[in-house]
């Protein structure tokens, strides 16, 4: 559930006096960005690399994106104490107001720019799976960017969840495994680590990049992307799925095809690493919160 106060264009509202117009082209076509951002010990985690994404996709969609990332996170910050937030997520939005014939002549900003908190969803100690052919169109010169546009990933989820799944693996017009609707995927074989690379048509999710850095260095577990099929995850030893909101989940089945101890052992291990991993991000980032950032009007 969203939270109460929402910074929309320069001001923290009440949700229910944030207005967005008919006349926001962007909105109603869907030529927007988005980040999910996990909220830790009040803290947005691994806001950097979030940022870095934003402004590579803004550049692939042509989104202006003139923001200062400093003031940014110094703004997530304050709204995250607004909303008395320890543990939750946050959003960024940009909208791209000034595109195509269908917008009004309003006085409005050429991106929109949002910014918005919730709660975490319930943690599921496992999860299962079922599958989509044409998820993801890994030729699209839009594969991989996270954009407004996410009806195909909300259509295939309700789909998924109406038959008693938890997630979809979207395969690819080559029959390879992508991801999952709003997860990166993972399996266990022979003691390595193996995911979808991003030519598979996946996001660069920031999760899944994170387990990418620090499974070699700190587990000394070997860590691959390499394009991967079904059937290396029916033969896996364990499967694990990656995101924002969820950390590392254990997959239990895939349509059907059933898998022993969920976590696994190297997926428990691997969670336990990206937990001390986050740990780590907060000190830190919690030792070098700037100060004298410019004061942003309230309405209450």
């Amino acid at each position: 559930m969203i939270h109460r106060f929402v910074y929309h264009n320069e001001q923290f509202l009440p949700i229910e006096e944030v207005r967005l117009s008919p006349g926001q082209a962007g909105l109603l076509c869907g030529w927007g960005l988005f980040t999910t951002m996990r909220i830790f010990h009040g803290e947005p985690f691994a806001f950097e690399r979030h940022w870095r994404r934003l402004e590579k996709d803004a550049g692939r969609t042509r989104v202006p994106f003139p923001f200062d990332p400093a003031r940014m996170r110094g703004l997530l910050r304050e709204l995250v104490q607004r909303n008395s937030v320890q543990d939750g997520a946050a959003r960024i939005y940009a909208i791209y107001n000034k595109i195509g014939f269908w917008q009004s002549d309003e006085a409005l900003p050429t991106v929109d720019l949002l910014l918005y908190t919730a709660g975490l969803p319930p943690r599921q100690e496992s999860v299962r799976l079922t599958t989509a052919a044409h998820g993801r169109h890994a030729a699209s010169p839009l594969a991989g960017v996270k954009v407004t546009s996410w009806l195909n990933n909300v259509w295939s989820l309700q789909g998924a969840q109406q038959r008693g799944f938890d997630e979809v693996i979207m395969l690819n017009e080559r029959g390879e495994v992508a991801e999952c609707t709003a997860a990166n995927i993972f399996c266990v074989r022979e003691g390595r680590v193996l995911t979808p690379p991003l030519s598979s048509g996946c996001l660069e999710g920031v999760t899944r990049g994170i387990l990418l850095d620090i499974v070699g260095l700190r587990e000394r577990v070997r860590c691959e992307e390499t394009p991967l099929h079904l059937e290396d995850f029916y033969s896996a030893d364990e499967v694990f799925i990656t995101s924002t909101n969820r950390n590392l989940i254990g997959v239990a089945e895939i349509d059907g095809h059933l898998f022993g101890s969920v976590p696994g052992p190297l997926t428990a291990r691997l969670e336990e690493a990206f937990s001390r991993y986050m740990l780590e991000y907060v000190a830190a980032a919690s030792a070098s919160v700037p100060t004298g950032l410019p004061p942003v009007p309230a309405k209450y």
